[in-house]
């Protein structure tokens, strides 16, 4: 009997899944990969799977599939193709635990067949908690399935409350580095562009999380995260631009204490650390030193500024439906940006439009999540189009 881990990777060939393999690489001893997805990096994942040698491989864009097939035969790992069988494969036997990687919406079905099936889930897809919160955590509960954080903030939470479980919380308080337009006016904002937008001065992430990051809406979307995953209300989150990302996030108990977890900006560490709970592994990578940090320095986020944060508290207080509506209306005004069809502020103005004009529901059922998803991308393009 194996006492490795068999672990589904949702989204291999992008910056976490990649980051995945390095840690399960360094400890063959403890992890074996079962499941690869991708996208459309056929040619990354065909690489991954014959060093990696999963049960099988799924290729979302299908007109890739013959291709990552051919490719496979020789090693008879099983290809499958679609978005339908990534929210399939995650229901094996074989799978202790799953890590979704998926950029956005995506990852919401996935996740939920992997519950639904008792897999406990790695989460680096911030979007599934965001959209449909209420019940993911409803449905981890019921099926005794724990949901350990990959985000670095929500991994710093977490490891500060082990030991601490039985002890309430004050305050939660989540750090941000401010991305690369820290300071700036809402004039220089005006005409940024994507290529300065994606320049985020310390961490390495794929497109559409580096400009949430810049406008501050991936620090919105952690807060939307963060009530869910630790059970607090709104009013105990808080939000701390520290632009050196050492500190990666913070509690504050009953008696005043605060505790934080520090160390480099490296995705690895909170990867590690989902997949090993509750034993930390060994690793060879680099470490902190305070000497090389003699400062430490904190401020409060603009939010005046930078509407996107404050939008995510006002649908996080609206509650229901609304933060499905706001990461629906962010995920099509970023692409938006990235193909230069709107400006940088103006996805802030689209995802507000977008709220106001969508149908808001206090208790919505999966398929009410589901449609309110479509139905606010449709008024989102629709506003874009009038723009242009």
């Amino acid at each position: 009997m194996s006492d490795k881990k068999h672990v589904a990777i949702l989204g291999s060939t992008g910056s976490i899944g990649t980051q995945t393999l390095d840690v399960i690489k360094s400890h063959p001893d403890k992890f074996e990969v079962e499941v690869l997805t991708a996208q459309n990096n056929a040619d990354l994942l065909i690489q991954q799977a014959l060093e990696f040698k999963p049960n099988c491989v799924v290729i979302a864009n299908e007109s890739f599939y013959e291709k990552v097939k051919s490719a496979l035969l020789p090693a008879d790992i099983k290809v499958y193709a679609g978005e339908t069988a990534i929210a399939q494969v995650v229901e094996m036997d074989s799978l202790d635990i799953v890590l979704t990687a998926l950029v956005g919406y995506a990852g919401l079905l996935p996740t939920i067949n992997a519950i639904e099936t008792g897999k406990h889930i790695a989460l680096a897809n911030k979007e599934t908690l965001v959209v449909a919160g209420e019940l993911i955590t409803a449905l981890a509960r019921e099926k005794g399935v724990n949901i350990y954080p990959v985000d670095s903030e929500h991994s710093a939470i977490f490891q500060c409350l082990v030991g601490e479980f039985h002890n309430p919380i004050e305050k939660l308080i989540l750090t941000a580095s401010g991305g690369p337009f820290r300071g700036k006016t809402r004039e220089f904002l005006q005409n940024v562009t994507k290529e300065q937008a994606l320049k985020h001065p310390n961490w390495d992430m794929g497109a559409k999380i580096t400009i949430d990051s810049a406008s501050l809406m991936n620090k919105g979307l952690e807060v939307i995260e963060a009530k869910w995953l630790f059970g607090v209300k709104q009013d105990q989150i808080e939000v701390v631009v520290h632009p050196q990302s050492i500190i990666h996030s913070l509690i504050q108990f009953e008696d005043g204490s605060i505790k934080a977890q520090l160390g480099l900006p490296d995705m690895r560490i909170p990867i590690q650390f989902a997949l090993s709970y509750p034993e930390r592994f060994k690793s060879d990578f680099p470490r902190f030193d305070f000497m090389n940090y003699p400062n430490l320095t904190f401020e409060q986020p603009d939010m005046e500024t930078f509407r996107n944060l404050k939008l995510a508290f006002q649908a996080l207080q609206q509650g229901g439906n609304a933060p499905c509506i706001l990461n629906a209306a962010n995920e099509i005004a970023v692409a938006a940006f990235l193909r230069d069809e709107v400006g940088f502020l103006e996805m802030s103005d689209l995802i507000e439009e977008t709220l106001q004009k969508s149908t808001f529901i206090s208790h919505p059922t999966l398929n009410d999540y589901i449609e309110t998803d479509k139905m606010s991308r449709i008024i989102t393009t629709q506003l874009i189009k009038s723009k242009v």
